[in-house]
């Protein structure tokens, strides 16, 4: 199909051209497996959709939509056309039948969300309608529009719920234990399926360029003139291998509490899923459709989920990644390589080369001294490896 560029608030002008329609498209064909196999064990739940929508009466759903209608502009062909457009393009494009409404909200913060289980909404903010491009922000609503395919609400409900739950029963032994272990698991669940949506948000929009710069753009603030997409991409490579195991830690621990990747990282995952054969296959009409949906195993999706999983382990260039592997896969010498790993937590230990016989790594990544016969400058090298 066809759109047109505009030229409205600032807006970058672009040129019409023709976008692929993915007609029946099943929201597994762009889905993070591990967000893939969430969604297809939820869906085969008996009773799912009863209980959720009772779960969503408790939460304020229906407070959110009455805020955003008396206290936001919604989106029409009267107010906000251009946006209006590109929510139509991004549901024609996805399939999606029902086109959900959408709302601009007073707000500096550049954001953007989905929610709703029955009737999902589309909420952004004038902070991002003001920093992102015509393309950019069609990326951004293809975001949601996937949101809104895949039944991602679904987490957004699940966690509020159990949120305000561990609150309420903080004063039980091990009852807010429990529950935030779960809530941790449905955040990892989330983070995935931000994953899913950028991809979604590709699919609509068609324009790998465009989705990266907008991700930079929400990192970096409207100072493209100053950014470099491939500066931005190479940051991710930093944050994945740079470091030791002290670092890795700190990583996991920066992300537990989030329901959003880092952006840098989004960045680098949706490089890479562009460049993959599956999107290619995507792109030439070679998709599941949602009409199979309810013949998906849910055995088969788990397994595609530790798959994916296990294959990130293996690949990644994080310290602690690799130690994992290397234990998996038997590798020697691991207790040597998680003393050099987390070498700065050490305190220094008494040099006293006289009453020393082992050769062990200091903190500084050096050797206590031991007798120089005993050791070679290859062994040297090798230990510092």
């Amino acid at each position: 199909m066809s759109d047109d560029g505009h030229e409205q608030n600032g807006h970058e002008k672009v040129p019409s051209r023709q976008r692929r329609r993915f007609e029946g498209i099943s929201s597994r064909t762009y889905e993070h497996p591990a967000d893939r196999s969430a969604l297809v064990a939820l869906r085969k739940l008996s009773g799912f959709d009863t209980v959720f929508k009772a779960l969503s009466g408790l939460l304020p759903e229906r407070s959110l939509r009455l805020l955003f209608l008396s206290d936001s502009v919604r989106v029409s062909d009267a107010q906000f056309a251009h946006l209006n457009d590109m929510l139509r393009d991004a549901c024609y494009i996805l399939d999606l039948e029902k086109v959900p409404p959408m709302y601009v909200n007073q707000d500096p913060q550049p954001n953007a969300m989905c929610i709703g289980l029955d009737d999902p909404i589309i909420v952004v903010t004038t902070g991002l309608v003001e920093l992102l491009d015509e393309e950019e922000m069609r990326s951004v609503i293809g975001h949601e529009v996937g949101h809104a395919l895949s039944g991602h609400a679904v987490y957004r409900t699940i966690l509020l719920f159990l949120t305000n739950l561990a609150v309420r029963v903080a004063w039980i032994p091990l009852g807010n234990l429990a529950i935030m272990a779960i809530v941790t698991a449905l955040r990892e669940w989330f983070r995935k399926s931000e994953l899913s949506a950028d991809r979604a948000g590709l699919l609509v929009g068609q324009d790998l360029r465009a989705s990266m710069r907008g991700l930079m753009k929400i990192a970096g603030g409207n100072h493209l003139h100053e950014m470099n997409v491939d500066a931005f991409l190479a940051q991710a490579e930093e944050y994945e291998s740079a470091g030791d195991l002290r670092d890795s830690v700190l990583k996991i621990l920066n992300v537990l509490p989030r329901t959003h990747p880092f952006t840098a990282v989004r960045a680098a995952e949706l490089k890479k899923w562009a460049e993959s054969r599956d999107y290619q296959r995507i792109m030439d009409g070679h998709y599941p459709r949602r009409d199979a949906d309810k013949d998906t195993s849910v055995s088969d999706s788990f397994r595609q989920s530790a798959a994916s999983y296990a294959s990130d382990m293996k690949n990644s260039k994080d310290p602690l990644m690799k130690l994992v592997s290397d234990i998996a896969g038997g590798a020697g010498d691991l207790g040597g390589r998680v003393r050099r790993g987390f070498g700065g937590f050490a305190s220094g230990a008494p040099k006293d080369a006289g009453n020393t016989t082992d050769a062990t790594a200091a903190p500084d990544g050096g050797a206590e001294q031991a007798p120089r016969e005993s050791r070679s400058d290859d062994e040297d090298t090798d230990g510092r490896n």
